[in-house]
């Protein structure tokens, strides 16, 4: 009987965390459809603050832009990350690894209005004294790449350190060198890693809103600006819409990336019961 009641209150205490969690997007989802700008009633379904999207400039523009730094980002990310976890999991001491890893591991602690002051600052010297860069798409990414390299070598980093070094030792032994053993074992090796990472940078730099005010110029704001300035200015059911959208495009990602992992990690179980198999005959033979 404990048993039981423990089991069921386990499961009522986290359906109780997921409602408090996930019950303010679900009004709001349902308010995005609402026929009336009221935010207490559903007076009716109407598709009229949809199609109010496709007529504001500032919101389109927005959405594009926003698609555009989360996928530079998003490569950019994917790409430092994997440098920077392979020298931190393949070479255990070199003169400056412990300040090396505290500054890929810094921005993971640090809030981002600290980071988005700093970038400011620096971006502001740079361009008093080289002329550039100016503020706008360029410092967005650089900014949205230093948050997200990160990420991406907190979730790579780990694929390295589970990851078995056998059969990298048995390229090196075959005549293969570093570079060609980076490439043709390793790289393939954590390629799912490195998805997963872009993934993440994409997804962080898609809904960024703090960095993304401070490094922005004139004219240049993503989708989360935008939002967050029609916020600031008063109730208007078409940021609902807006911000309804950015949730099924990153619900999206996620799923379609969980699909594609989910599919992969059976194709491997059917690959490596089939050698077994082959290799069972071949015995028996």
């Amino acid at each position: 009987m404990k048993n039981h009641w423990q089991k069921h209150f386990g499961r009522l205490w986290m359906g109780m965390v997921y409602l408090f969690l996930y019950m303010p997007l679900f009004f709001m989802v349902v308010f995005s459809f609402n026929s009336t700008r009221q935010d207490s009633r559903f007076t009716g379904f109407s598709w009229r603050w949809y199609e109010a999207l496709t007529v504001d400039t500032k919101i389109v523009d927005g959405f594009w832009l926003s698609v555009k730094v989360a996928t530079v980002t998003g490569v950019l990310s994917a790409v430092l990350g994997t440098f920077a976890a392979f020298v931190l999991v393949r070479y255990r001491r070199f003169m400056g690894r412990t300040v090396f890893s505290g500054m890929v591991n810094a921005p993971l602690v640090m809030p981002e209005v600290v980071i988005g002051l700093s970038l400011l600052l620096l971006m502001v010297g740079a361009q008093n004294f080289f002329g550039l860069p100016e503020r706008g798409l360029l410092t967005i990414i650089l900014g949205h790449t230093l948050l997200g390299m990160a990420y991406a070598v907190v979730v790579i980093q780990s694929r390295l350190m589970e990851m078995n070094r056998s059969i990298e030792e048995a390229a090196m032994d075959l005549g293969a060198r570093p570079h060609q053993v980076f490439f043709l074992v390793t790289l393939p090796q954590i390629s799912q890693a490195i998805l997963a990472a872009f993934l993440l940078s994409f997804t962080l730099s898609f809904d960024d809103v703090v960095i993304s005010e401070f490094l922005s110029g004139p004219g240049v704001s993503t989708l989360p600006q935008v939002i967050f300035g029609y916020a600031r200015r008063g109730i208007n059911p078409t940021i609902y819409a807006a911000a309804t959208l950015l949730i099924a495009t990153i619900t999206i990602v996620i799923v379609s990336y969980s699909l594609w992992v989910a599919r992969q990690s059976r194709r491997r179980e059917r690959e490596i019961a089939a050698a077994m198999r082959a290799e069972l005959t071949a015995l028996r033979a």
